[in-house]
């Protein structure tokens, strides 16, 4: 950690930061105590400070002739997301069959090493477990016995928890494999942060078994026809060649690539937060108990509850931030699953964007559509655009605001490739709104598209930012095990001073 990240961590003193939305911000007692008693450690600080694991990460991984899945060992959870004290079933299976063992981490920073272990479970017997047929809108839905039960123990603090699977050879001359499960642990405190993951875009670009997705239905890759099961395995990263070719992705959806380097450094800078699933918003309470909601990375499938939720937070005083890009794109009602889920299958319901020219194209294009969402402009500040995808550089258009404070940057300055693989921009017409950076992004390396990152202030002196770009999590660290994407012949560089300080000052006020 920088002198300047200490600084900006640890003073107390109250500061007045910049010009913008016209909200004073004072920067007073620090983020790395929660609570009214800032001389106790949150829960994150202490957490972090229990020793690391180094052999969390996947080792030895192979994929099968269709490069989606790795039939060796693979498994799912019966669902996203738990509280302490429920029940989570494991879902196993190995081909050929034989033993296995099942190490949980919960990821995190831990003083770099990125994990700590929790919970080792075997060795178990292995066996191998069907693969679905194929059913209604395409759906691939797995129907596979438990291999492994127990309750999330009640001291395991909220986070994104990664269960490595590993065969275990009957001699030494045989190789191992490995692939993850994933899952969340959730919980209920009043918190800073709330990291929502964004699993639902995990699972709509999953092409397990053998790429069957929302995207590869006969019919074409946007429409209303195919339907997608939480109850399945995660395969290889779904755009490995085009966007992250990354061993580690196998099982483990898109966190590890669009999301990790942002827990990785909310856990190394002791921001409290906590972290929640898509299917976690389908009501607000367990966003209304904290300061600031996050959207990460690639969010781009919402049921129309979790847009309501958002918008009751926004009502509420809750600060939105979306460090993301092509979020809020389609409607993705969820539905039961076979295994009693309740929201453990999703489909595309139809687009956002109201009477926007973009939905009512993407209806003429690929409808009908079942459902259509409310212009997400009003509530992020920046709409889904077409062409959606490309690359660029992140430029300061307006380098007097306090989010740019401590910087150095003056208008016109850029970040090298932090636009992709997907953003956003034409934003609304809303009171205080102002672009802070805009730019062109290039899809294909040379069609143009104009995008914008904006913050406006909300009605109770709450602010919603959008950086509108996946990509901004890679400036702010560099995870052990984990691999920089590209698109559309743009990549981002990793860490920078520059998106940090940006995103301190964001956290920083949010949480005041």
């Amino acid at each position: 950690m920088t002198k300047k990240d200490k600084s900006l961590l640890t003073r107390r003193d109250a500061i007045k930061i910049g010009t913008g939305t016209g909200i004073s911000v004072s920067l007073g007692s620090s983020h790395t105590y929660a609570g009214k008693n800032p001389e106790i450690a949150n829960q994150i600080v202490i957490e972090n400070k229990k020793t690391g694991a180094t052999d969390w990460q996947l080792t030895r991984v192979r994929h099968d002739k269709s490069q989606h899945r790795t039939t060796l060992i693979e498994g799912y959870c019966s669902k996203q997301s738990y509280s302490a004290g429920e029940k989570l079933d494991m879902m196993v299976s190995t081909d050929p069959e034989q033993s296995y063992k099942i190490d949980i981490y919960r990821t995190g920073y831990y003083g770099g090493t990125g994990a700590r272990l929790m919970k080792t479970i075997g060795p178990l017997q292995g066996t191998k477990q069907p693969t679905p047929l194929k059913g209604e809108k395409n759906i691939h839905e797995c129907e596979w016995a438990a291999s492994a039960s127990f309750n999330i123990p009640q001291d395991w603090l909220s986070g994104v928890y990664l269960g490595k699977l590993r065969t275990l050879p009957e001699t030494e001359r045989e190789p191992y494999w490995e692939s993850y499960v994933i899952f969340i642990v959730t919980d209920a405190r009043p918190v800073d942060l709330l990291f929502q993951c964004s699993d639902n875009t995990w699972q709509a670009y999953n092409r397990w078994p053998s790429n069957y997705s929302v995207y590869t239905h006969p019919k074409g890759v946007e429409g209303p026809w195919a339907q997608v099961s939480f109850d399945r395995p995660y395969g290889r990263q779904s755009q490995y060649y085009a966007i992250v070719n990354d061993p580690l992705s196998f099982g483990s959806g898109e966190f590890i690539s669009f999301e990790r380097p942002f827990s990785y450094f909310l856990e190394q800078h002791g921001y409290d937060v906590s972290y929640c699933s898509n299917s976690d918003m389908v009501i607000p309470d367990r966003a209304l108990k904290a300061k600031a909601f996050l959207s990460i990375g690639h969010d781009e499938y919402w049921d129309i509850r979790q847009f309501r939720s958002v918008e009751k937070l926004k009502e509420s005083g809750v600060n939105l931030l979306f460090f993301s890009g092509n979020s809020v794109c389609w409607v993705s009602p969820f539905t039961k699953s076979k295994s009693g889920n309740p929201n453990g299958r999703i489909f595309r319901g139809g687009p956002y964007g109201g009477q926007h020219t973009w939905a009512t194209g993407r209806e003429k294009l690929n409808g009908p559509f079942p459902e259509r969402g409310p212009d997400e402009g009003f509530l992020m500040g920046v709409r889904n655009i077409d062409p959606i995808n490309g690359g660029g550089d992140w430029i300061v258009a307006k380098p007097e605001h306090w989010i740019f404070a401590n910087t150095g940057m003056k208008k016109g300055d850029s970040i090298p490739g932090l636009i992709g693989w997907e953003f956003q921009g034409d934003a609304p017409d809303i009171p205080g709104l102002e672009v802070v950076a805009d730019g062109f992004a290039w899809q294909g390396g040379d069609n143009a598209c104009k995008w914008q990152s904006v913050i406006y202030p909300g009605p109770k002196g709450n602010f919603v930012f959008n950086a509108a770009t996946i990509f901004w999590a890679q400036g702010l660290s560099s995870p052990p095990g984990h691999t920089l994407p590209w698109s559309h012949y743009n990549r981002p560089h990793g860490p920078d001073p520059r998106v940090q300080t940006i995103t301190h000052n964001l956290l920083k006020r949010a949480i005041q």
